[in-house]
């Protein structure tokens, strides 16, 4: 189903709404307003340990890990966090997805590459939402580094214009699969090619999950 989060800008008409399709087993997680953050974050953590009452330490870690989590897409200037709990043959195909709001015009392909260093950049079109920008790489963050990870994480970014705005939606996607890395890869596009822009006054009332 359609998942939509306005997307605000400094202009005093209603700014569209951005709809994405995402694999049922993707968790949403709206990070404004703090209630609502905080919200989901209990739900999710409540959800993954029903049934587990002897486990309160590796309960507190994994929450505190999840509001970590949160709280640096906030700070990246996030407004919805995805993560993934899909499973192939019991194994976890760990994945993020970042929604971030960028408040400056697309100017082209040299922009987007300035502003998010080095990778793979090149313009695409995608089938809803027009014209983007999409940066493939691979990194050791802070996080796989703590945690004794040998793997790089693939991250794909993708830069859309919002339609009469001075603004840019960013779409982060995110594995630490590297021996996967491309089947994910795949994945991740195929969700970035349903994102489509409706008016308010359009939108189509969905489940938001």
């Amino acid at each position: 189903m359609p998942i939509t989060q306005t997307s605000g800008g400094a202009s005093g008409r209603a700014a569209p709404v951005f709809g994405l399709i995402t694999p049922e087993d993707w968790y949403r997680i709206p990070l404004q307003p703090p209630e609502r953050r905080e919200a989901s974050v209990s739900a999710l953590i409540k959800r993954q340990f029903a049934g587990v009452d002897d486990q309160p330490v590796l309960r507190r870690k994994a929450e505190a890990q999840l509001r970590d989590t949160a709280q640096a897409g906030v700070d990246q200037g996030g407004v919805v966090l995805y993560l993934s709990f899909l499973e192939v043959g019991g194994i976890p195909l760990s994945a993020s997805l970042l929604v971030s709001r960028l408040h400056q015009r697309f100017d082209g392909l040299d922009a987007v590459a300035a502003l998010a260093g080095s990778g793979e950049v090149g313009l695409v079109t995608l089938p809803a939402a027009g014209r983007a920008a999409r940066l493939l790489r691979r990194e050791r963050t802070k996080q796989s580094r703590k945690l004794g990870s040998e793997f790089a994480d693939t991250v794909v970014e993708y830069f859309v214009p919002v339609p009469d705005r001075d603004e840019v939606l960013m779409l982060t996607f995110s594995t630490p699969l590297e021996p996967i890395a491309d089947a994910m890869v795949g994945l991740f596009d195929a969700v970035a090619e349903t994102l489509c822009w409706q008016r308010p006054d359009e939108e189509t009332k969905g489940e938001q999950r």
